[in-house]
């Protein structure tokens, strides 16, 4: 399913992107004076259609999985931490939960691989394809079947937006330990060294630090022979939730939603999204620059200029909720301005 989705996956047509232009370019204000937000806005009404783009209803999206990597000492979280969060969620009280609200955006929780069986859960989607990925430091965390298993979540839940009527869809994320095969990904798909993109995640600073490095280049040696392409590194290396926004970031792509995705996790799904269909860059918002370390090397890597820059780096889906009122922002600039005809100015 999910590579007959990827074949669905078109560019966003060039001649939408400039119509958009001509519609900014043509508004009460001095040409391009909005600067990033015109950007923003001309993206999203090529995407969603012109002449007035309808972004819909938000929906923001947290897989939750564990990683057998955690027993190499690379978290400053026991791994039980998953499970309690996905119950914070769940009640209300997290980060996401509070931004989600402000955003106006319906948060789902999507159980793609914790390791605990989370029951008396109302309101979680339970999709656990296996409880908790291998020790990318020792093997591989799944098999290709159960990565592929992991990115239909993704679709899925994709398609679940879309037929709530959702316009614009984000990538979030909850899993102790997860810094680090994400880390192992971008080192394997950009590539690049490991000292370069992996970061201290939930605190780890120091010999831990050195120690976390030391597991990512590891899990390179031990998986060498097995990451001769994308969804090969990504069953090698990666986590059940990096699978799953994966999936997610493909089908967004394929239903012509906004896909926003959050930070560094998020970002190491998205990458092996664009490494299995370039296309769907098209259909990707990147919110924040994450102040792990690797997240500024894949956005220099892949030319990508991300929304925000506040010196985050929680995960969940945090940034993403912020940026998606600001892309909604850029979009009723577009859709509610008047025009110099419409006004009676001539520009200058």
């Amino acid at each position: 399913m999910w590579r007959d989705v990827c074949k669905s996956i078109v560019p966003v047509p060039e001649e939408d992107l400039v119509k958009a232009w001509e519609r900014l370019d043509n508004l009460t204000k001095p040409r391009r004076s909005l600067g990033r937000l015109e950007e923003i806005a001309a993206r999203v009404a090529a995407i969603r259609g012109l002449p007035r783009p309808d972004t819909g209803k938000k929906e923001i999206f947290v897989f939750a999985g564990d990683h057998g990597v955690v027993e190499e000492g690379v978290s400053a979280y026991p791994q039980e931490v998953t499970g309690l969060m996905v119950r914070n969620f769940l009640g209300g009280g997290a980060a996401i939960n509070v931004l989600g609200r402000w955003a106006g955006a319906k948060v789902n929780v999507v159980d793609v691989g914790v390791k605990e069986e989370i029951k008396d859960a109302g309101g979680l989607i339970k999709r656990n394809v296996r409880r908790a990925s291998g020790n990318i430091a020792k093997g591989p965390a799944m098999s290709c079947e159960e990565a592929e298993k992991a990115i239909e979540v993704g679709v899925e839940m994709a398609e679940k937006a879309f037929l709530e009527g959702a316009g614009m869809i984000a990538t979030g994320e909850m899993g102790i330990g997860n810094t680090t095969p994400a880390a192992a990904i971008f080192a394997a798909l950009l590539p690049a060294a490991p000292k370069d993109v992996t970061g201290k995640g939930t605190g780890v600073e120091g010999e831990a630090l050195m120690r976390k490095i030391e597991v990512v280049k590891k899990a390179l040696r031990v998986n060498k022979a097995c990451l001769s392409d994308p969804l090969s590194v990504l069953s090698c290396l990666g986590g059940l939730e990096i699978a799953a926004i994966t999936g997610l970031c493909l089908g967004g792509a394929s239903r012509r939603l906004v896909v926003v995705v959050d930070g560094f996790i998020s970002g190491a799904g998205a990458l092996v999204a664009m490494r299995l269909c370039s296309e769907v860059k098209d259909y990707l918002f990147f919110s924040h620059l994450s102040q792990e370390a690797g997240h500024k090397v894949f956005y220099q890597r892949e030319a990508i200029k991300p929304i925000l820059d506040l010196d985050m780096r929680l995960g969940e889906g945090t940034g993403a909720a912020l940026a998606l009122q600001i892309i909604e922002a850029a979009v009723r600039v577009f859709n509610e301005m008047a025009t110099f005809a419409s006004v009676g100015i001539t520009p200058q």
